[in-house]
């Protein structure tokens, strides 16, 4: 395959992209669930459409945040795509740019909120690459909110936002997950992780309350959360024994990835058990891609 192409393809962190994909599915679950009707009475135009969309900005945001770190990486990962040389600077800037507008224009063709909500993520997503990451609240609490608003933006199928408090989920998580990365080059970041343990937990103590109080299927988010409590815990604690940069790179990896079963989890008590499957089925994806591309 031809080396800028796939150069192109890691800048856009393809094993990461089921798991936008996974929040589109998740919140598509639970709009359908609160307004009365089944998921297979959807029609699956307006669900591909916001899939597309959610992959599209996902993708330009990571392209994006490499253009804005050009310089860092010169001096800590100058094996990648931009500081080797592969690709230009603004060749990077203009195909980010091009991906979030394709990602925009996909939600618009959905309902005039979904397109407002992918505005309101493109608009997080360049706050995130451009300025807050670069502190230490600030930047895990940005990302969160993209997280927030891409499951959102598959709640809005309907022209609203039911039950829009569901957004606090991903929000914390993925603030949790952003704030272990502050270690992933040096290292030394044991207060970080058992922040996260303690925000991994509340998470999933939200997600059965939540499953508990407004739905009768706990039983059938149980699974999903085991598994997605094994997947996240395990490297976490291994990390915190052995605080290396390797051990946390690889618990960033996992937080990142099981995001598809705490999608899962989510949409398990609010649908039909075998939708919640077919969202856990994009996980085997996300893992054999983080194979052969980046993920963080």
């Amino acid at each position: 395959m031809n080396p800028i192409l796939i150069g192109y393809l890691r800048l856009m962190r393809p094993a990461n992209l089921p798991t936008a994909a996974a929040d589109i599915l998740a919140g598509v679950a639970l709009s359908s669930w609160f307004i009365g009707a089944g998921v297979s009475s959807t029609s699956l135009f307006p669900i591909l459409f916001l899939v597309i969309a959610s992959v599209f900005l996902y993708a330009g945001g990571v392209v994006l945040n490499d253009v804005f770190d050009f310089e860092i990486d010169k001096v800590e990962r100058p094996e990648r795509a931009l500081p080797s040389g592969l690709i230009s600077v603004r060749s990077a800037a203009l195909f980010g740019a091009v991906l979030l507008s394709i990602g925009v224009v996909f939600a618009f063709w959905v309902t005039s909120l979904s397109g407002l909500i992918a505005i309101a993520l493109a608009l997080a997503i360049l706050a995130y690459d451009g300025f807050s990451k670069k502190y230490d609240f600030l930047g895990p609490l940005n990302m969160g909110l993209c997280r927030a608003l891409n499951l959102l933006l598959g709640i809005s199928i309907v022209s609203q936002l039911p039950n829009w408090e569901y957004a606090c989920i991903p929000l914390i998580y993925i603030f949790a997950i952003t704030l272990i990365s502050r270690g992933e080059v040096h290292g030394d970041n044991k207060k970080h992780l058992v922040w996260a343990g303690f925000v991994y937990a509340s998470v999933i103590f939200i997600v059965v309350v939540m499953a508990l109080y407004r739905t009768d299927s706990v039983m059938q988010t149980i699974p999903f959360l085991t598994l997605f409590a094994f997947l996240v815990f395990r490297p976490l604690v291994k990390a915190y024994h052995e605080n290396s940069p390797m051990n946390i790179k690889k618990a960033v990896i996992s937080g990142v990835l099981s995001v598809v079963v705490l999608d899962a989890a989510i949409a398990s008590g609010h649908t039909v058990w075998w939708y919640a499957v077919l969202i856990l089925l994009l996980l085997p994806l996300s893992i054999l891609l983080s194979k052969l591309f980046a993920v963080t």
